[in-house]
């Protein structure tokens, strides 16, 4: 679960040693930080922002991947794999520029302005 992995490099970029002091910071109670841990609870998007920039985290990819462990159906976690896996294997901004061209090319205004260029 990847917010394992910014609770863990948030705990380590502080030098605490326990999750309560994370707890602290966040204003959450260290039973939701151990839920978060075992994965009935998750972060918010607040939270993980919060977390991704105090440890210069890319907040982007902080939010794809708290989005992947909120997926509930076996589609949505099939779908989110297929990205996060991706990210993984081509970097985080090579996948970014893919979706940004993807919804230039389908934004009608966006294409008006491409054709006129062309």
């Amino acid at each position: 679960m990847y917010a394992n992995k910014l609770l863990d490099a948030y705990k380590t970029s502080k030098n605490y040693i326990q999750d309560k002091q994370i707890a602290a910071d966040l204003g959450i109670s260290k039973q939701k930080i151990s839920g978060i841990r075992n994965g009935s609870c998750y972060l918010t998007e607040n939270e993980a922002i919060y977390l991704a920039e105090q440890t210069n985290i890319d907040i982007h990819e902080a939010l794809i991947y708290l989005a992947a462990d909120k997926a509930k159906s076996h589609k949505a976690q099939q779908a989110w794999k297929d990205i996060t896996a991706k990210l993984s294997s081509q970097g985080y901004w090579g996948l970014v520029l893919g979706f940004t061209g993807f919804l230039a090319l389908h934004e009608p205004e966006l294409e008006c302005a491409l054709y006129r260029l062309c």
